[in-house]
């Protein structure tokens, strides 16, 4: 395996992901994308980029393992045009409502 395969593997086991839901919102066989993780294919330039944006990481990072930090990603609680996720799933409405709650000290 490679490194690159490894950080494939690693991040989609993270967020407890199937090769197959990987597969799918990657618009690819899942038998192609389970190649990536074996090491024996690599993905071209653009769907490296969309497995980027999938895992929420950078293409720096799945190709070298080092992540540029002025690619460091923000968003604000505030922002209702942002759709917040946790391991793949929109967080609801009233879970952003009591996160932002939490934040404000309890108010």
């Amino acid at each position: 395996m490679s490194d690159f395969s490894d950080r494939l593997k690693n991040l989609r086991d993270s967020k407890g992901w199937t090769k197959t839901y990987v597969a799918n919102h990657l618009g690819i066989k899942m038998q192609t994308y389970a190649n990536y993780e074996y090491g024996l294919r690599e993905p071209d330039l653009k769907l490296t980029n969309n497995i980027a944006k999938l895992y929420g990481v950078t293409s720096d990072y799945l190709i070298s393992g080092e992540e540029n930090s002025s690619d460091t990603k923000t968003a604000d609680l505030a922002d209702k045009d942002t759709v917040f996720t946790y391991e793949g799933r929109q967080i609801p409405p009233e879970d952003l409502e009591y996160m932002k709650r939490l934040l404000r000290g309890g108010k």
